[in-house]
């Protein structure tokens, strides 16, 4: 069910958009404009842009086996590569505004659980081999079966998670909250007051991006965005704030705008060298615990950005489903070979979403900016986190708005529902919020004796999620280290 109703545009509103781009992606048909594709496109690639810093600060952070590192630059040049062309593909192929790049969650999982029982081309390689096996789930429509076999209230309570999980981001990422060891677990600014000038960026930009959206200003995420990143300049430049606080991306004008890509970790990776490193039950479980994690954040990635884009039909299934999860998985398989890690959907498309895209047009705009992120990679880092986390936090809110289409009434689905919501915000994970709904709802249909409304994708995927929160003491039991 669409989130909203296409919204009304003008011939003015539309520009000149070519009759056969515009037959293409679709664009009138959907109720959008070329204008509102660009801004979405903007939007995405500017929340996505910390991936470009992020990534290769994990990747770089680890060793392998070896007590080899991975160059800080040449990942730089990868995770953009690879971020680009995937991103294109998805637009043009599922025209769908669903950006792609390193997935976070699974990176850490490379580096710190991964890479140190392995060379960095060996842990590639089990990357690569995932990525595979996605495809091949893809092409055989199974992937899209599991999909389409989840009741439309999951569909909708992933959505309504995801929106929570992703301002929760804008928040921890802003420093607005975060963790402390003392009770309780997360505090206003961590410390339980809010100090800083850059938290102060975050907080104006918050407000001016709710101020902009309640008046339904066109290209209020953007308009904001840009806003307080020359604020932040400005800011950073007069007062004696220091680099830390600011985290990775400080905003300063860079000494050098145009730097010289390096592609030398492009085919970096050894397909079966994992095997004869370590035991071949060992590497099962690894290829298996990536598995999970990135078919399930795609499938809740897709469900949530879509249905705020109002994409989903009748029966809440996503449009060219079975193209966006083949591409996907090829994303995965791209990303290993580039040693950029699995690259997935990114939650983060739902702020060209919340700008205005619908189709795969945005996904050109986001996916030209990467590419020309290659060549100008240090402004990546101009735009802090302070600036492009209100996007989220507001996303956050319009993705939330879904959860009163969820029938709670019917505990056997609100119950559930009521899992899958919360748990992605408070561990962090869009995986264990899926996996969580997915147990709990086959356990209320076996004790109210409705085992028959569970379809056999339910029972095989249920007990995949068992085995997946089980992983350690399986393990121990198989005496695998």
């Amino acid at each position: 069910m669409p989130s909203r109703p296409p919204s009304r545009t003008t011939d003015h509103e539309r520009g000149p958009a070519p009759g056969r781009l515009d037959a293409f992606f679709q664009i009138s048909a959907r109720g959008s404009t070329l204008g509102r594709e660009v801004r979405g496109g903007l939007a995405t690639f500017f929340t996505m842009a910390y991936i470009l810093v992020l990534n290769p600060v994990i990747l770089s952070g680890a060793t392998d086996i070896n007590g080899d590192q991975l160059s800080v630059e040449q990942l730089v040049t990868v995770t953009a590569l690879v971020a680009a062309v995937m991103t294109v593909l998805m637009g043009v192929t599922a025209n769908l505004p669903l950006a792609l790049a390193a997935g976070l969650g699974i990176n850490a999982m490379v580096a710190y659980q991964i890479a140190p029982r392995m060379t960095w081309p060996e842990a590639m390689g089990l990357v690569v081999i995932e990525g595979i096996i996605l495809c091949v789930l893809s092409a055989t429509g199974l992937r899209e079966a599991i999909m389409n076999a989840i009741p439309m209230g999951l569909k909708q309570a992933i959505g309504v998670g995801i929106g929570l999980f992703i301002a929760l981001i804008g928040f921890v990422d802003a420093g607005f909250t975060s963790g402390q060891e003392m009770s309780p677990p997360l505090a206003l600014g961590g410390t339980g007051e809010l100090n800083g000038w850059p938290v102060l960026i975050f907080c104006l930009g918050l407000l001016l991006t709710f101020g902009l959206l309640a008046r339904r200003v066109k290209g209020a995420i953007l308009i904001s965005i840009v806003t307080m990143t020359v604020l932040a300049i400005v800011v950073n430049a007069i007062a004696d704030i220091g680099d830390a606080a600011w985290g990775l991306s400080v905003p300063s004008v860079p000494d050098d705008v145009i730097a010289t890509p390096d592609f030398g970790l492009l085919g970096e990776f050894s397909l079966l060298g994992a095997f004869g490193e370590i035991s071949f039950i060992t590497v099962v479980l690894l290829i298996f615990t990536l598995f999970l994690t990135d078919f399930f954040d795609t499938m809740g990635t897709a469900v949530g950005v879509t249905s705020e884009a109002g994409l989903l039909d009748e029966k809440g299934r996503v449009p060219r489903l079975g193209r966006l999860l083949f591409v996907d998985g090829l994303a995965a398989v791209a990303g290993g070979a580039a040693s950029a890690s699995s690259n997935t959907s990114y939650v983060e498309s739902a702020a060209g979403v919340g700008e205005g895209a619908r189709t795969g047009f945005a996904n050109l705009v986001t996916g030209a900016l990467f590419a020309l992120a290659l060549f100008f990679a240090p402004l990546a880092a101009v735009v802090p986190s302070q600036a492009a986390t209100p996007a989220l936090v507001a996303v956050g809110f319009l993705m939330m708005t879904q959860v009163g289409r969820i029938d709670w009434a019917d505990l056997s689905l609100a119950i559930p529902a009521f899992v899958t919501i919360a748990i992605m915000p408070f561990t962090y994970s869009i995986t264990n919020g899926i996996g969580a709904g997915f147990v709990t709802f086959v356990l209320l249909k076996i004790v109210l004796g409705r085992t028959r409304e569970v379809t056999w994708l339910l029972w095989l995927t249920a007990g995949l999620f068992v085995v997946y929160f089980a992983i350690d003491p399986i393990e121990q039991l198989l005496g695998v280290s």
